[in-house]
């Protein structure tokens, strides 16, 4: 079973009013994306790849060589892009199997990213205290079944297709940061 990891670090967050993007913005002295992506980078995940677009994140992420950067021409279109993408990606190396989290959920533990790659579920999705969040296991089985536009990734699938889902129990939080205050709460 090939199994990548895929970090989405595409969109615009607009949300976001502080002074550099979202991704980039400090969290305990590092990028928001940088420690999200540390989580990935430290799940025992052999094949990484981040999707970028709105934001610079590459410079932030540049210790770590492992990680293959695509960009998502189509980023304003949505998450469902980057989705795209990174399907794309994983059809043209021969992957089985794709564990995706957030780059703006800094909260998301490798144990997460661990528990979940762990799973043969077509869908696996972390929970946190009974609470569907990231990352999320997409066997390729499902990959035809994701949309390809719009603001809603593999979520849509979680609602539509319940019987294809496990939900794996993980430690951590998937809180994400999408505005000024997010970001307070976590310092």
């Amino acid at each position: 079973m090939k199994v990548a990891g895929v970090l989405l670090a595409a969109g615009v967050g607009s949300r976001y009013a502080g002074p550099s993007h979202k991704l980039l913005a400090e969290l305990d002295g590092e990028a928001v994306v940088k420690r999200a992506a540390r989580s990935m980078v430290n799940s025992g995940l052999t094949d990484l790849l981040v999707v970028t677009g709105s934001a610079p994140v590459e410079g932030v992420l540049a210790g770590w060589p492992q990680l293959v950067i695509v960009e998502n021409p189509d980023y304003e279109q949505g998450i469902a892009t980057s989705l795209g993408t990174a399907v794309d990606w994983a059809q043209n190396g021969g992957f089985d199997a794709l564990v995706v989290g957030l780059g703006d959920q800094p909260g998301v533990l490798s144990t997460a990213w661990q528990s979940v790659a762990a799973s043969n579920s077509p869908i696996a999705v972390a929970t946190y205290e009974g609470r569907a969040g990231n990352p999320v296991r997409l066997a390729s089985s499902v990959w035809s079944l994701l949309p390809d536009s719009g603001d809603e990734g593999a979520r849509v699938l979680l609602r539509t297709r319940p019987e294809l889902v496990e939900r794996v129990a993980c430690e951590g939080s998937p809180d994400d940061i999408d505005t000024v205050e997010d970001l307070g709460r976590w310092s």
